[in-house]
Parts: structure tokens; C-alpha cells; sequence
């Protein structure tokens, strides 16, 4: 598997393979890759003849230092999964810190609108524009066709594609339907830092998920935020941060529902300093 630390190597590799019935997918990632990861791969080596898949941890996302310093990194572990896909039609790509964002490790500067100051946004500052700023710098080195994310981080799918719109990168954005667990946790490279215990307990997430989707034509979502809390208040592993009930194009907080729109539950959780986010549609 032909493995590229920087952006010159890979792109005289990319440049030299195109023609013009090539087409190229692209599938970022940080790395300590599972099942989830795996999926994207798989739905970009169905539709492309060529699948990059990023490997970089990127400093400018996290606003919790110790998170960042936590965050698992599995290289050689990772290779071993994407040959088990295929050994010829995956290239990786790894690039160092200095090789992204050279003598200062800074973020550029976005302005998503209503995207960036929801959940995520409000919870972790600068999170987004540490994001944007990656992806970008990915997608102007890799030039793919097309990209694949999951849908476990909506919020940051819904940024990407601003972060598209906004630059006019000649890329197309797929959402791809979340992995989870046996129990129903969302598939995250964090998962590997839970406890049994926790794992097992983990299941409450996603059953909440789904008790809100049942809730959500029959009852007020104001008395479903209140159950929601309900569910975590004392809870003896789990901390809710938040939830909400979105407009899915907009992020925009529900105030009365209005069934002619499309609308997403949000909930992140920490089981002492491990986060774990995930989100269901509703209608």
C-alpha cells in the first residue's frame, strides 16, 4: 500500500494517475480507524477508481489539550485494516504537522453562519475553523472528485459543505449513514477509551436517540428536552452536555415545529473525559 507524508509526493502520484475516466475519492480521517471508517472506504472505492484516505491528527480542532494528547494514533494498525479493502486502489495519506501548517500551527478564519454556533460550535471554540481549515488544505492537495463523511458528526458534514460554497472547491460532499456498535453507540475512534463498563452502559445514548424519534410527532419538543435531561440527571457514568432539536439544513434551535421541514436530535455525552456525540433524524 503506497503510504505519502507530503503534499508534493502525493500530488505528482495523483497527477500522474489521472486520465479521463479516472475519478478520484477521498475519505479524511485522524486516524485509529474501525468499522465506521471502513464504510466510507467502501462506498468511495464503489463509486471511484482511486480512494485517498487522510490520516492526520489536526491540532487546530481541538480545544482540549489533553483530548488532543489522548486522541489514539494507530498507524500501522490503520494500514492493516485498509489492505484488508484493497492493497492496490487505497493510497494514504500522512502528512506531519509542519508538512500542514509549516513554522505556526493556526487556523484560518470561517465564517459558517448559524452552522458554527450551534452545539458543537457553542461547546468547543474554534473547533470549526480548525476543521475547515484542514479540509480544505486536504481537498486543495488531494483534488479529489468526491469526498465521504459520516453522519455521526452532521454538524461538521453540514460545515464542510459551507466550507465547499464558500471556496468553490470542484469537490462533491457525501454524507454517509452512521456505523454503530453492537448496542448502538456510534462508531468513534474514542470508543476505544471507554470502559466495560461504560461501553456497556453506553447504549442509553442511542435507546434516548430513539425514544426521541417516537416522542417527536405526539409531543412538544420543549417536554422532550425536558425528558432528555431526565435521562442523565445523577446518572452514575454519564454527563449530558447538551441536546437539541435542529432544522437539519440550518441547525437553527427548533421553536415550533413545522412539519414541511426536516428536523435532527443532537446529544453529546461525557463518561468522565471521554465525549461522545450522536444525532438521529427525526421526521
Amino acid at each position: 500500500m503506497r503510504v505519502y507524508t507530503s503534499n508534493a509526493e502525493i500530488s505528482a502520484f495523483i497527477a500522474a494517475e489521472s486520465h479521463t475516466t479516472f475519478s478520484l475519492g477521498f475519505v479524511p480521517t485522524m486516524g485509529a480507524l474501525h468499522a465506521g471508517h471502513l464504510s466510507l472506504v467502501k462506498a468511495a472505492l464503489a463509486a471511484n477508481s482511486l480512494v485517498v484516505v487522510s490520516i492526520f491528527v489536526n491540532p487546530t480542532q481541538f480545544d482540549n489539550p489533553s483530548d488532543l494528547e489522548q486522541y489514539p494514533r494507530t498507524l500501522t494498525e490503520d494500514l492493516k485494516l485498509l489492505e484488508t479493502l484493497s492493497k492496490t486502489r487505497i493510497i494514504v495519506f500522512a502528512p506531519t504537522v509542519a508538512e500542514v501548517y509549516g513554522a505556526e500551527t493556526t487556523a484560518t478564519t470561517f465564517d459558517f453562519g448559524t452552522l458554527e454556533s450551534q452545539m458543537e460550535g457553542k461547546y468547543r471554540a474554534g473547533h470549526f475553523d480548525g476543521v475547515g481549515t484542514i479540509v480544505k488544505w486536504l481537498f486543495e492537495v488531494v483534488k479529489p472528485h468526491t469526498a465521504y463523511f459520516g453522519e455521526k458528526d452532521f454538524q461538521q458534514l453540514q460545515i464542510i459543505k459551507k466550507m465547499v460554497e464558500i471556496t468553490q472547491l470542484a469537490v462533491t460532499i457525501v454524507g454517509c449513514p452512521i456505523e454503530r456498535e453492537s448496542n448502538g453507540l456510534a462508531m468513534s475512534s474514542r470508543n476505544s477509551r471507554l470502559t466495560i463498563k461504560e461501553l456497556e452502559a453506553s447504549a442509553l445514548i442511542y435507546n434516548t436517540l430513539l425514544s426521541v424519534k417516537d416522542k417527536f410527532n405526539s409531543e412538544a419538543s420543549q417536554d422532550i428536552s425536558k425528558w432528555v435531561q431526565t435521562q442523565f440527571s445523577n446518572h452514575p457514568l454519564f454527563e449530558l452536555e447538551y441536546f437539541q432539536i435542529s432544522e437539519s439544513e440550518t441547525l437553527i434551535p427548533i421553536q415550533q415545529k413545522n412539519l414541511t421541514k426536516s428536523y435532527r436530535a443532537f446529544i453529546a455525552v461525557f463518561a468522565r473525559d471521554v465525549r461522545l456525540i450522536d444525532n438521529i433524524a427525526l421526521n
